[in-house]
C-alpha cells in the first residue's frame, strides 16, 4: 500500500469532527430561549377528557370505567393548566407544576360539582363533560405562570455568616 493510499484509507475511516464547544453551548441557548413546540402534549391534554366520558358508558365497577375517570378527575385540568411548561426551566419548576396539578384538578372538580349540585343539575357525564370542555379550551392557552419559574425555580438560600443559632 502506498502512502496515498494510506491517506485515502485514513480520510475515510477518519472520526466525524466533533462540533466546537461554543457551537453546542450557542445551540443550548437558543434551545432554551426557544423551546420545542410540543403540539401532541397540548393535544392530549385537551383530548384527555373526552375518553373518561366515553368511560361511563361501560358497566358500573368495571375498571375499564373508574380508572380513566380517577386519573382524568385528579389530573386532566391541573395538567392542563400548567403545562406544558417552557423547556427552559428548572427540574424544580417542573416537579412543583406536577405537585401541584392533581390539587388544582380537585380543586376545579370540586367547584364544578358543588355548581351542578346547587343548580340541581348533577349527574357523571355532565360532570365529566364540564371538565372535559374546561380541558379542551384550556390546553392550547399557555401555561399558569408559576412562583419557582420566576425566582429562579428554588434557588438555595446564602448561609449567613453571622447565624445567632
Amino acid at each position: 500500500m502506498t502512502n496515498a493510499e494510506a491517506a485515502v484509507m485514513d480520510h475515510h475511516t477518519a472520526p466525524e469532527p466533533q462540533p466546537h464547544r461554543h457551537t453546542r453551548s450557542l445551540a443550548r441557548a437558543v434551545a432554551l430561549v426557544h423551546p420545542r413546540p410540543r403540539p401532541w402534549l397540548r393535544a392530549g391534554l385537551a383530548l384527555s377528557g373526552w375518553p373518561a366520558l366515553a368511560a361511563t358508558a361501560l358497566p358500573d365497577g368495571e375498571p375499564l370505567r373508574w380508572i380513566p375517570i380517577l386519573l382524568f378527575v385528579t389530573l386532566g385540568p391541573g395538567c392542563a393548566l400548567l403545562l406544558p411548561l417552557p423547556g427552559s426551566l428548572r427540574p424544580a419548576a417542573r416537579l412543583e407544576a406536577l405537585a401541584l396539578a392533581a390539587p388544582l384538578s380537585l380543586s376545579l372538580a370540586t367547584l364544578t360539582a358543588t355548581a351542578l349540585f346547587l343548580v340541581a343539575g348533577f349527574s357523571a357525564p355532565l360532570f365529566l363533560g364540564s371538565l372535559a370542555v374546561f380541558c379542551t379550551v384550556v390546553a392550547p392557552l399557555p401555561a399558569v405562570p408559576l412562583p419557582a419559574a420566576t425566582r429562579g425555580a428554588a434557588e438555595r438560600a446564602k448561609p449567613h455568616a453571622e447565624s445567632p443559632l
